[in-house]
């Protein structure tokens, strides 16, 4: 087991460097470039201008310097004005330069400012990401048990009615989109002309206090659209446990069916809806954008929108950082995770 995980460790890093250069190579094509240099300083600078400012702001490196910078694994670039000022990437407005670290990365812990925000990256990953990570937690406290009980309900009697009314339900939620689902909860239960105001249109103030009339409908549209993918893989694979050999012997014998069910035939039948429920993280992370978006709610995915429509490099390549760790590691437990599950499972 040590093995496998130092095995998938090194891959994990060298996906994480790959997925990562490719992020900062597309952020750093000189289109977005220019628009930082004309956003922080003047719309109508000239040509001449925009190089003079990404060239006193290190943009104009090579790539792949740049990228060594940013990793923190190459010495942060300085520059000496005319007035023999010094500045530099591990310069911080009023040090002194003899003071400055030579090395100032995201392995220094050290993810640059955001132009936005106007504060550091790390503080708002953070944040938000805190914020994030509340609603992913009534998400999968809803979706996940749901879902689950969804789909073995279906799946213990193929084809019969109660079979067909939770498979029906499962595809309608799937097939639903958040920003549709979202928007007929807001008509329904949020808005004066219905008469049914029984929630807020808008989770704005439950990144300060979550209440559930601030807070539900967000968890119930995220929740409703991952429920349905959980609910017929555990179906699917429910089915396919309760006609293998050994339940059959297990109903010969007179085993009740309630003990066939909870003893044999979950466990087994978890395997592949555990997968799901590993990836349900990262599409969480990245997936909620819509959602916090439509109810304002403002957490990563929300940070993520801003990031890119005001092309605020820093955050962005912070964002992506994070996204592609999160990917990576709930992977690694989903594959650590079939071997508890099923012990027959070998790593080879």
């Amino acid at each position: 087991m040590g093995l496998f995980i130092l095995r998938r460790a090194g891959v994990m890093l060298l996906t994480a460097l790959c997925l990562t250069f490719i992020v900062f190579f597309l952020t750093n094509l000189f289109p977005n470039l220019e628009k930082l240099a004309k956003t922080q300083g003047d719309m109508r600078m000239s040509d001449e201008q925009v190089i003079s400012w990404l060239d006193r702001n290190g943009y104009l490196q090579p790539l792949p310097v740049k990228y060594g910078q940013w990793l923190g694994i190459l010495p942060g670039w300085t520059l000496e004005g005319d007035d023999g000022s010094i500045a530099g990437r591990c310069i911080s407005p009023g040090m002194d330069p003899a003071d400055a670290p030579r090395f100032c990365g995201v392995l220094q812990g050290d993810w640059g400012d955001s132009t936005v925000f106007k504060d550091e990256v790390s503080s708002i990953i953070g944040t938000r990401l805190g914020l994030t990570g509340k609603l992913m937690f009534w998400v999968m406290v809803l979706m996940v048990p749901s879902a689950l009980l969804v789909g073995v309900l279906a799946g213990m009697r193929e084809g019969s009615k109660l079979d067909r009314s939770l498979s029906t339900f499962s595809i309608a939620s799937t097939a639903t989109p958040e920003y549709v689902s979202g928007v007929i909860f807001i008509t329904l239960f949020a808005s004066s002309a219905t008469g049914l105001k029984w929630f807020k249109g808008t989770a704005t103030s439950a990144a300060e206090n979550a209440t559930f009339e601030n807070f539900f409908l967000p968890v119930l549209t995220i929740s409703l659209y991952g429920m349905g993918y959980i609910a017929r893989m555990t179906r699917a694979s429910m089915t396919e446990v309760m006609t293998a050999q050994y339940i059959r012997t297990a109903r010969l014998k007179g085993v009740s069916f309630r003990n066939i069910v909870i003893k044999h035939a979950l466990r087994n039948a978890l395997i592949a809806p555990f997968t799901v429920i590993m990836l349900q993280f990262p599409w969480l992370l990245n997936g909620v954008v819509i959602v916090e978006t439509l109810f304002n709610y403002k957490g990563f995915g929300w940070t993520l929108v801003q990031a890119a429509s005001n092309n605020d490099i820093e955050l962005l390549l912070a964002c992506s950082v994070v996204a592609v760790f999160v990917v990576l590691v709930t992977q690694l437990i989903s594959d650590i995770g079939y071997v508890f599950l099923n012990p027959r499972i070998r790593i080879a």
